[in-house]
């Protein structure tokens, strides 16, 4: 059942009708019902047609779910467990993660591009990679990743394992081959009793590289962020400043997009809704993978866990600053225009989203076999 027509709830739908909250009420109405574009258009219409009785109805269902399911919309990251099967798949995962062996090269590992002593990022525009190529795309963190829809700004790795076979056979990242991974940790010796404990075998195949990889990636959780702590009660976690940036983001309607323990991460939404984001990178998103038309430009939302660590921001890294990210948000998103003072308040809120950043401790590499490759990161391919 609905608020009844007090005149507080008048006034709190009214507040939210200029704050954006018809946008708000549109969008999940598009989220919810999957929509075509001509359909959302139709939609659209009839909607702003329609009695007003409706669309107040609508937003107080969603001022209520809003206000009841809180709880629900906004989690707590969870501590990281690691079962005592898994404790020798991970140590092994942390050895190839740090590993540069894995390339090509021999230069670059896991962690050239998604480095733990930065928030699971290069902090670069896009990445470096072999031979010094540019990447084609932002490097998102690694941090929480397990928690996501899918890997990847285009959502095309379903898990941490496919995604772990990725970059290592990306001519534009470690440029090596899974063969030619393979044969190089199968030839360290000293890895041999790893495999053997991790996975019962010393045989060394692609799976298991990546099976490990994927372990150690699902112990990257980052808990107790200030917001963790306020969302389980303590009200002192968070500033004024930040409650208010936090009441601002819920209002405009960010949580659309932004929820969930990750606040992001689990769903795929058009970059540029009310107006085109403009952009010299070439990639196009999810289109890549469904050859839909309808999916230019869809991206998987960034997940806002260690946002103040991970810039620069969106799929190009084009945004500098967490102020330059939410302001274009705001206008190609949402059609606002944020006053200097509301771009502070959200920014401060959003840094209340930093947790306990993995203690990683950097682990020894075995040397190399008589029979392990010669990397040359000089070679002209």
């Amino acid at each position: 059942s609905f608020p009844t027509r007090r005149s507080s709830d008048l006034s709190s739908l009214t507040a939210f009708f200029s704050n954006g909250g018809f946008f708000f009420t549109f969008l999940l109405s598009l989220r919810i019902l999957g929509r075509k574009k001509e359909e959302t258009n139709f939609l659209l219409l009839n909607l702003t047609r329609n009695d007003m009785r409706i669309q107040i109805s609508v937003a107080a269902m969603l001022l209520s779910l809003s206000a009841v399911s809180q709880a629900a919309m906004f989690e707590p990251v969870p501590e990281p467990t690691i079962a005592p099967q898994d404790q020798a798949k991970v140590e092994l995962g942390k050895m190839l993660w740090f590993d540069p062996r894995l390339s090509k090269s021999g230069f670059i590992s896991c962690n050239s591009c998604h480095n733990l002593s930065t928030g699971g990022v290069d902090n670069l525009k896009t990445s470096v990679g072999h031979g010094w190529q540019q990447g084609p795309i932002n490097s998102p963190t690694v941090l929480n990743a397990e928690k996501q829809i899918a890997q990847f700004w285009d959502g095309r790795a379903a898990n941490l394992e496919e995604q772990a076979g990725g970059p290592i056979a990306n001519p534009k990242e470690m440029a090596s081959t899974h063969e030619l991974a393979v044969q190089a940790i199968d030839s360290i010796p000293g890895y041999k009793p790893y495999f053997k404990k991790a996975f019962g075998t010393d045989k060394v195949t692609i799976k298991e590289i990546t099976d490990a990889l994927a372990a150690f990636e699902k112990t990257l959780t980052t808990p107790n962020s200030p917001f963790d702590r306020y969302l389980k009660g303590d009200k002192a976690a968070l500033t004024p400043q930040q409650i208010k940036g936090f009441e601002l983001f819920k209002t405009s309607g960010c949580t659309i997009c932004h929820n969930g323990p990750l606040l992001g991460g689990s769903s795929y939404q058009k970059l540029g809704v009310v107006k085109p984001y403009q952009t010299t990178n070439t990639a196009q998103g999810r289109i890549e993978i469904t050859k839909k038309d309808q999916d230019r430009m869809t991206f998987k939302v960034p997940q806002l866990r260690n946002i103040e660590l991970t810039y620069p921001y969106f799929h190009d890294g084009e945004a500098k600053t967490l102020e330059d990210a939410v302001r274009i948000m705001g206008e190609v998103q949402l059609g606002k225009t944020y006053t200097p003072e509301q771009l502070a308040d959200i920014v401060a809120w959003m840094k209340s989203l930093t947790g306990d950043q993995p203690k990683i401790v950097l682990p020894i590499l075995p040397p190399n076999g008589k029979n392990t490759p010669q990397f040359d990161p000089w070679k002209k391919d």
